[in-house]
């Protein structure tokens, strides 16, 4: 009998609450086990990542799925700090935006998010996209 792995901590990073809830509904469909937390701002990201504030036994995500467009610090600060800090570097960041302009897919992955998930293709394809977070969940585990 094979032991269950632990499930995959998500980070979704996102302002919208609308989006957010779809986000959740499609990473529900997940045939591995997943947690989920959420933060509504680039701020409150960095406060989860770096255990400060309300977040000191937040456990650190496998994955963040982060919006660009964010109140008080935005997505581009936010991958910048986590791609360049030591230990975060590590964490796999999806970018999801409403977004899908070249320039701001260009500059996400230059910048180290492993995927960009434009928000804007429609409901069916975003859960294919999000359904590819999944295989690499799935990869992970």
């Amino acid at each position: 009998m094979a032991l269950s792995s632990p499930p995959i901590h998500i980070l979704v990073v996102e302002d919208n609450l609308a989006h957010q809830k779809i986000t959740e509904y499609a990473l529900k469909k997940s045939p591995v086990p997943l947690t989920t937390y959420v933060v509504r701002d680039g701020q409150e990201a960095l406060d989860y990542l770096f255990h400060e504030n309300n977040y000191v036994d937040a456990p650190t995500p496998d994955l963040i799925l982060l919006d660009l467009n964010l109140p008080k610090r935005d997505g581009r600060e936010v991958l910048k700090v986590v791609k360049g800090h030591a230990t975060m570097k590590t964490i796999p960041v999806v970018v999801v935006s409403t977004s899908d302009r070249e320039e701001d897919i260009t500059s996400a992955l230059e910048r180290g998010a492993v995927a960009y998930i434009s928000k804007s293709s429609g409901f069916d394809s975003f859960n294919e996209q999000i359904a590819a977070v999944h295989t690499y969940a799935l990869q992970r585990g």
